[in-house]
Parts: structure tokens; sequence; C-alpha cells
């Protein structure tokens, strides 16, 4: 069994990848998906961080209105983190339940999708990081469409992450997006394959 940790920036195919990885037989873990369920009223996390940042974050439904949230630490390095410092160990712990969850069900081959596993150090998690990199004038491009953004909103929302080459320097392996499915999923494919190869090695070489 084989853990990839799926990462890159913003707007370089990481839902896009995942869902073709999903395709080929991997079991895919979105880490979005557990921040949502890491709000959850019932959660230690949702104590700590209203504890935090106030009980204003609260709405009228009992939940974490994210809005509120986003307003006092969107733009502000030190308030932002503190959220993480709250927020990531949340997800990991989270992550590392739904990891064991697939080993005990057999998974030949787990996806860790997460934007900032090189940010938060997840990299312990998994046995491999692929990393995905789209050149910084597309990834604007794709924002400005996507997200109905400015070019100063877009590239804004660029420079808060880190950079390729910082996110390339933790991989294991690393595929290039520059925007035509077609070539994407056939070099993801590839990658695919030569693990689907890597996998088979240590059992092959054993007789």
């Amino acid at each position: 069994m084989v853990v990839i940790g799926l990462t890159g920036g913003i707007a370089s195919g990481k839902s896009t990848a995942a869902e073709l990885l999903q395709e080929y037989g991997a079991q895919v873990i979105d880490a979005d998906r557990l921040g949502h369920r890491a709000y959850a009223p019932d959660s230690a996390f949702f104590e700590k961080v209203v504890n935090e940042f106030g009980h204003d974050i609260v709405g009228e439904d009992g939940e974490v209105n994210r809005q509120v949230l986003g307003g006092k630490v969107f733009g502000d390095p030190e308030q932002m983190e503190r959220l993480t410092n709250i927020l990531w160990p949340a997800i990991r712990e989270l992550a590392k339940e739904e990891i064991a969850e697939c080993k005990q069900r057999g998974v030949d081959v787990i996806v860790l999708e997460a934007a900032v596993m090189i940010e938060a150090g997840w990299q312990d998690l998994v046995d491999e990081v692929w990393v995905l990199s789209v050149k910084p004038a597309l990834a604007v491009e794709r924002l400005m469409s996507r997200n109905a953004l400015s070019a100063e909103a877009a590239q804004a929302r660029l420079d808060s992450q880190i950079p390729n080459r910082e996110r390339e320097q933790h991989a294991d392996v690393k595929i290039g997006n520059s925007g035509e499915i077609e070539g994407f999923s056939k070099r993801l494919k590839t990658q695919w394959n030569k693990l689907q190869k890597r996998i088979a090695e240590p059992a092959g070489s054993s007789g």
C-alpha cells in the first residue's frame, strides 16, 4: 500500500488530478473536505477556534461563519498563523484516521490531496509527494476566469503561497500542467503506471 501526497499551487489542477487518480483506482482523501469537518460544532477544533477568535464568528445556525472568520485572518499573517496553528493539526489528525481506515480496508493506493502539504509539514504522512506545477501567468489567468477576479487580486492570491520551486524541492514526482487536459492526463497516467511498477517490484523481486 502506498500513500501519495498530492499538492500544488492554486489553479495547478489538483482537483482534476485527484479525479483522474480516483478513476485509475486510488482512494482520494481531500484535505479541504477534512477542513470542513474540522469546523463541525461538536469538534475540538470548533471550541479552540471560537475561544481564540471570539464568539462573533459563530452564526445563527451555530456553525462557524467562515466569512466572518476569514475577515479576521485574511491579509493578516499573524492572525492567519494563529488559525493554521489550530486548524492544520486538526486536519492532520482527521487525515491520519482516514489513512488508517483505508489501510484496514486493504486499499492499494491512497491519495492525500492537500494544497498546504509542504507548508503544514505533512510529508511524514505520505510515502511519495507528487507536485503539480503551473506557470504563474497561467495560474493568474485561470484565477481571473474561474473566480472572476481582477489581475491584481489573482496575483495577490498567488503571491500569498509558496512558489513552485519551493514545493518542487520536496517532490518525488513533478507533473507540469500547461493547461491542456489531454497532455496533463497523459503525464499523470504515465506517473500512475510507473507507480504500479514500483508497487509490484518488491513482490516480483522476492521470487
